[in-house]
């Protein structure tokens, strides 16, 4: 199947895009109000004081929403939040709606909270452990939208195999990314504040029946690159025995700053002031409204519709008194040096993740987009020629010359590898040659109803998974509707892998009827790494199958940029 239709795709979209934003908002609205109605748990002693939650509506598990797990206001706004906050009384953990302040996608509107750093436990009643394995969630949306909502990652799923999950919030955009490097905004708020909430699940999960020393985080997309860089942190180190990574890696172009001041004076620009004097910067954006900041963006350059409007991402921080870094070094040295957490991991990705990412475009994106604008931005091209001769080579590699509005779905291939498949490969495959535990590849490339991104932005005739599809299969999301026998199987299999993970670190660990092949990790065979297929069958793969694959192991091999962010 050929997409060339945009016409249809744009039709198509809107419409999606209107009825989900209408979802969210009624969310929002209502689901404090329920939470009120449902039965109360027994009240549980925190750190920070007693906290009572809600039975679920089927009776099978208790459900604590939104507790504070950090604070952090606007006169502390670009500085690492305070831990273990107290409350007297009992905190009724009913609220679902709290969310850290960002834009509200597809619109105009600011939504959330400077003061949002909570997060949700959900633990199952039927279990036959005493502490059970613990799954902490890190939200994807760029680093610059999202939150932990229930109304999109419901607990449902994953546990009734068994399993604690929380899910988390952090600050978004230039609130959780800003990067001037001076002691009242050194960078990486938003990953200090992720660790501060693993910290809390350290100090207090064993309150609700989880064990403290059994702890599994994962993410997708903004999330999963979380993972990636909790894997390398020291700040991170002892606060979790295993990670999962779904369709994203720290080695991806959109998720390190370079040079993090040039990007806070073009973001101070968009606002009125203009000044390249990290102080000035500073006190400037202190000075503006949470909402104005939020609504703020730095557009993307002319020609270039692969960069995803992502420009507060984590960075390498410049060495301060008195601050403990959470990242100091590139992350591909790290990995490449062995330099990290080597836990049990799983790594991968969709087959077709840029479907999501082109799927977003006009027709006129497309067509003013040129390989030349759209180099990634991970690389260090010296000269102009190089940078020319590059830009005709993936022209050539990817799209053969051919125009691309006419051509979407071949495109599709360049967003989907330069964003999240060859970042991800060369995760694995760093991890793979250290050794030293095991590493479990897969991608996710099955197409049945739930694919529901596939389907919002207009790809649902199109084959395989493209980006976040496989939410779907793990977490029961009010946008799923009514979920048809067909997809039972799928859902039951990829939450019974996971949850085996968190509990055996292997996600097969026996082969039945449900899951009727082994799944082997990728460092048994580092010769011939081999990734884990998932579809109606399961099979495997080669690692790097592809031309276009090995033309950017070329390409990076000569021009990746491994320098840190620049101050």
């Amino acid at each position: 199947y050929e997409v060339t239709e945009l016409q249809d795709i744009n039709m198509f979209r809107p419409f999606s895009w209107k009825l989900l934003t209408l979802a969210l908002m009624c969310s929002i609205h209502f689901s404090h109000a329920l939470g009120l109605l449902a039965n109360p748990t027994d009240p549980v002693q925190t750190t920070g004081g007693l906290v009572r939650g809600t039975v679920s509506k089927d009776s099978s598990f208790a459900e604590f929403h939104n507790i504070p797990y950090a604070t952090t206001s606007a006169a502390t706004r670009y500085a690492a939040a305070t831990p273990n906050p107290q409350w007297d009384g009992i905190l009724e953990a009913t609220d679902k709606h709290v969310a850290c302040i960002e834009k509200f996608p597809r619109t105009n509107l600011p939504v959330g909270q400077e003061d949002c750093l909570t997060l949700s436990v959900f633990v199952p009643f039927q279990h036959d452990q005493e502490y059970l394995p613990v799954m902490v969630f890190i939200h994807g949306g760029g680093f610059k939208e999202g939150s932990n909502t229930d109304f999109l990652y419901g607990p449902d799923y994953l546990v009734h195999k068994g399993v604690i999950l929380v899910t988390i919030n952090y600050r978004l955009a230039s609130f959780g990314f800003l990067c001037l490097g001076i002691p009242e905004a050194p960078g990486n708020v938003g990953m200090k504040d992720q660790v501060e909430a693993l910290r809390w699940v350290k100090r207090n999960i064993k309150a609700f029946g989880g064990d403290p020393d059994n702890v599994t985080v994962f993410g997708e997309s903004a999330g999963s690159a979380s993972v990636s860089y909790h894997l390398v942190s020291p700040m991170s180190a002892g606060l979790f025995k295993r990670a999962i990574m779904e369709s994203g890696s720290s080695m991806s172009p959109w998720t390190l700053q370079y040079e993090p001041v040039k990007i806070a004076s073009a973001y101070a620009h968009q606002l009125g002031f203009n000044s390249e004097d990290p102080y000035e910067i500073y006190n400037f954006l202190m000075s503006q409204p949470a909402d104005e900041l939020a609504l703020a963006s730095i557009p993307r350059p002319f020609g270039d519709q692969v960069s995803v409007e992502n420009w507060f991402v984590p960075c390498t921080e410049k060495p301060l008194p008195g601050i403990e870094p959470f990242l100091t070094d590139n992350p591909y040295n790290l990995y490449a040096s062995g330099k990290y957490n080597k836990v049990p991991v799983i790594q991968g990705y969709n087959s077709e993740e840029g479907y999501r990412y082109v799927g977003k475009e006009s027709k006129q994106d497309l067509e003013n987009m040129n390989f030349y604008s759209a180099t990634p931005h991970d690389l260090y091209i010296p000269t102009e020629q190089e940078r020319v001769q590059v830009a005709d080579n993936l022209n050539q590699v990817y799209m053969q010359y051919k125009p691309i509005p006419e051509n979407v779905l071949q495109f599709s291939k360049y967003e989907g590898d330069n964003s999240i498949i060859f970042p991800a490969l060369t995760n694995i495959d760093l991890m793979v040659k250290s050794g030293g535990h095991p590493v479990y590849a897969y991608m996710f490339a099955y197409s049945g109803k739930l694919n529901l991104v596939k389907k919002l932005y207009g790809f649902s005739k199109a084959p395989g998974a493209t980006h976040g599809d496989e939410l779907f299969y793990l977490f029961k999301s009010a946008v799923s509707g009514l979920v048809e026998n067909s997809e039972r199987e799928k859902i039951d299999q990829m939450t019974t892998m996971w949850t085996n993970f968190a509990k055996y670190s292997n996600p097969t660990p026996e082969q039945n009827s449900l899951l009727p092949l082994r799944w082997e990790p990728a460092s048994d065979n580092p010769q011939n790494p081999q990734f884990f297929v998932i579809d109606r069958q399961f099979s495997y793969e080669p690692l790097v199958t592809n031309p276009r694959i090995q033309y950017l192991i070329e390409l990076y091999h000569q021009y990746r940029k491994t320098s840190g962010s620049i101050y």
